[in-house]
């Protein structure tokens, strides 16, 4: 599933082509995805501005001049895919229908923004702008890493007398917003803590410096355009190239690349999840 750089890299290709644009006509070819989706989208997004663009943890939020906001969330394999736009001196045509477009919108400018979704684990809602936080995927959020409420006491404080692995309590979303498997392995890597070390046996010392690490890893990641695994794909149709920085993710049986470790990254399974990490380095 795609984790907070991938969504944040969707929502950056969709910011010049949706961001103070009118969605002219809005069609919806099914009744909805993971769950239903509200009554007449297509009605109340049709002559809709999108006033701002916004990213939630793993949600993109498109905040509209009717007071509403659209909610989207990409699942297993949801991906928006932007047509009819310029690039440089080519125009690019929109493609053919496919199987799996399930929300299509037609922007003002003739640019064209699909939701296609083969695995339709993705989902679309629409609510009160004013009452955003409210929403039941959004309302019992943790901090975003990337933001001011996230800093060293906040998390010293949520990770004392936890019992719980630090990988696990990390992929807790009430308690930090958008983080995944992928950026907490690489996290614990480049701190040094073990995926099995329980959260509330680290000192205030080991936890402090997991916050700049966190932002470290997730502004490269974002930079690199996300990790490129199964499915994901930029708003443009790229892949994302983090995928090619990882230390210990997915790199099972591979050296570590620590210079003058000498072990090789081992993988367990903590909560059905692979938590790659290297037993030298991290202890």
């Amino acid at each position: 599933m795609p984790e907070l750089p991938e969504v944040e890299t969707v929502r950056r290709g969709l910011l010049p082509v949706m961001e103070g644009q009118v969605i002219a006509q809005a069609s919806v070819n099914r009744d909805g995805l993971r769950w239903p989706f509200p009554r007449d989208m297509a009605g109340r997004l049709t002559g809709a501005r999108v006033n701002g663009l916004r990213r939630r943890s793993k949600y993109i939020l498109a905040d509209l001049s009717t007071d509403e906001t659209l909610l989207i969330h990409l699942g297993m394999s949801g991906r928006m895919l932007v047509s009819g736009q310029m690039l440089g001196e080519f125009h690019h045509d929109h493609p053919a229908p496919q199987k799996h477009d399930h929300v299509v919108l037609d922007m003002d400018g003739g640019v064209r923004v699909t939701f296609n979704d083969a695995r339709r684990f993705g989902a679309m809602d629409l609510m009160a702008t004013a009452t955003t936080d409210q929403h039941p995927l959004l309302a019992s959020l943790g901090p975003e890493p990337l933001g001011n409420a996230f800093d060293e006491s906040y998390l010293i404080a949520r990770l004392k007398d936890r019992n719980t692995p630090v990988k696990s309590a990390l992929l807790d979303q009430h308690i930090v917003a958008g983080l995944g498997n992928i950026y907490v392995c690489e996290t614990l890597y480049r701190a040094r803590i073990a995926p099995q070390t329980k959260a509330g046996d680290l000192a205030p010392r080991q936890v402090a410096p997991l916050v700049p690490i966190i932002r470290e890893v997730l502004s490269e990641a974002i930079e690199a355009g996300g990790s490129s695994l199964r499915d994901f794909r930029q708003a443009d149709g790229e892949l994302g190239y983090f995928q090619h920085r990882f230390q210990v993710y997915d790199r099972e049986g591979q050296p570590c690349v620590t210079p003058g470790c000498g072990a090789v990254v081992e993988r367990i399974v903590q909560s059905g999840r692979s938590s790659f990490y290297c037993p030298a380095c991290q202890r």
